[in-house]
C-alpha cells in the first residue's frame, strides 16, 4: 500500500463511519467488516476510532442483547455527528472535484465552469 493511500484512508475513515451510521445503528465488528470491504481498513483500527468519535460526541452507544452470545455495544450517530458528516461531506466533494480537475489538466470541463466559456490567458472574465 502506498504512503498516499495510507494517508488518504486515515483522513476519511471518520467520514466513512459517520456515513455508515447515518444509515442505521451498528456494532463495531459490523462497521469494521463493511469498511474492510470498501476501503481495506484493518479491524484493529475501528476500536480506537470509535472511542475517539464517542469522546468527541459524534457517536453514542447502547447495549443490545444478542441471540448468539453476550450483549453487543451498538453505535448511533448523534446530532453533532450528523452536522460533522454534512460538513465533511461537502469538504470531501470540493476536495475531490479540485483534485479531479488538476488530474484532468487544462481544457477539461470542471464541475463549476461547464456553463461558461473558457477565459483565455490575459483576457478579462465577465462574471458578475
Amino acid at each position: 500500500m502506498s504512503e498516499i493511500e495510507i494517508q488518504l484512508k486515515k483522513g476519511v475513515l471518520g467520514l466513512c463511519v459517520l456515513a455508515l451510521l447515518s444509515r442505521g445503528d451498528s456494532y463495531a465488528y459490523e462497521i469494521a467488516s463493511r469498511m474492510a470491504d470498501a476501503v481495506d481498513m484493518g479491524e484493529g483500527t475501528i476500536y480506537p476510532l470509535m472511542r475517539r468519535m464517542q469522546s468527541e460526541g459524534l457517536v453514542g452507544t447502547y447495549l443490545e442483547e444478542s441471540p448468539s452470545g453476550p450483549s453487543r455495544k451498538y453505535y448511533r450517530i448523534t446530532e453533532t455527528g450528523r452536522a460533522r458528516l454534512a460538513e465533511q461531506s461537502d469538504e470531501w466533494r470540493g476536495f475531490t472535484a479540485a483534485v479531479d480537475a488538476l488530474i484532468a489538466g487544462p481544457g477539461a470541463a470542471s464541475p463549476t465552469s461547464h456553463d461558461q466559456a473558457p477565459v483565455q490567458e490575459g483576457e478579462a472574465s465577465h462574471e458578475a
